[in-house]
């Protein structure tokens, strides 16, 4: 009997890799396609010098939250793109530790705002203040990390960053470091996937995350809003978007609450997969949760309070 069981747990392993490696691999692809591009255009804009123009521009602004003027063209990368070209991005630039770990921060809070705003739009909130609360979350959460982080640990990116004299040797510098994030993002998509597939397999989700579920009144949010809070930190907003717009369309969750989860999640969303991509090039998990989750509480209570109060004045 016991090697019945021990079989059929084998087979369902077995079954969860052969599901995922498929996805994973198409996933991972996609991803490269859009990554390495990205990347070149990044290599090459350094190369001739045009980076540091456009940081120079906005220097002054990005010093006050302790950023480098290059720090501005990962952020405004990761507005278009995913936590995969941001980390291309910034593996191409170079950034200390302290640098690199608030513009972290802020990328995971506005990476790839257009499409998921689009998501939030149809789940219930308006665009532009999705917009605006995630690039004001962006900049506080900077301002927090510049005034809290150790003043030693600071490597400015404008000494680390240099043009190479020669074409050639520069290009060669990039293909190496291109070929190591393309390894970590194969490698890490594909034991992602494998990962979610065994949990998925096994019912384990509900019961890893069932801790969180009390802490959903603290956070502010309706008790309804639950699963798709769970979908939003495991899958993200991207990968579990249409698991979101479909419950908020079949009226399994209201317009008013959606609009107090997406207020959440806006801030803090797939707290594990992109963490642990940062983490892989060596930046501290728990630094890069714990502003998110402290800033999307916050902001999920004044909007509660704003509700209240038009309420108020409504009865009145």
């Amino acid at each position: 009997m016991g090697n019945n069981n021990d079989l059929n747990i084998q087979e369902r392993l077995l079954k969860s890799v052969k599901t995922a490696l498929p996805q994973g691999m198409k996933t991972a692809i996609w991803l490269l396609k859009l990554t390495i591009p990205v990347s070149f255009a990044v290599f090459l804009l350094d190369f001739f010098g045009i980076l540091n123009v456009i940081a120079g521009w906005v220097a002054p602004l990005f010093k006050l939250i302790g950023l480098s003027g290059q720090a501005s063209i990962v952020l405004i990368t990761s507005f278009f793109t995913n936590i995969y070209s941001v980390i291309a991005v910034m593996t191409t630039l170079g950034f200390g530790f302290r640098e690199g770990t608030i513009l972290a921060v802020m990328c995971l809070i506005s990476h790839a705002l257009i499409v998921e705003t689009a998501i939030q739009k149809k789940t219930g909130s308006s665009p532009w203040r999705m917009i605006f609360t995630r690039l004001s979350a962006s900049f506080i959460a900077a301002f927090m990390l510049n005034f809290i982080l150790p003043a030693e640990a600071i490597t400015n990116s404008e000494n680390v960053v240099r043009s190479v004299g020669e074409f050639t040797p520069a290009l060669t510098n990039w293909l190496s470091s291109m070929l190591v994030t393309t390894i970590k993002i194969v490698v890490l998509v594909n034991l992602l996937l494998i990962i979610q597939k065994i949990l998925n397999e096994f019912g384990l989700i509900k019961w890893i995350l069932m801790p969180f579920v009390p802490l959903l009144k603290v956070m502010g949010l309706p008790s309804s809003t639950g699963f798709l809070w769970i979908v939003a930190n495991t899958l993200g907003l991207g990968y579990g978007g249409a698991i979101m717009i479909s419950e908020t369309e079949e009226g399994k969750l209201s317009r008013d609450d959606a609009d107090l989860l997406n207020h959440n999640i806006a801030i803090s969303h797939s707290q594990l997969e992109d963490p642990l991509l940062f983490v892989a090039v060596g930046y501290h998990f728990g630094i890069l949760i714990w502003p998110r989750i402290l800033l999307a509480i916050i902001f999920v209570w004044i909007r509660r309070f704003e509700i209240w109060v038009k309420k108020s004045k409504n009865l009145k």
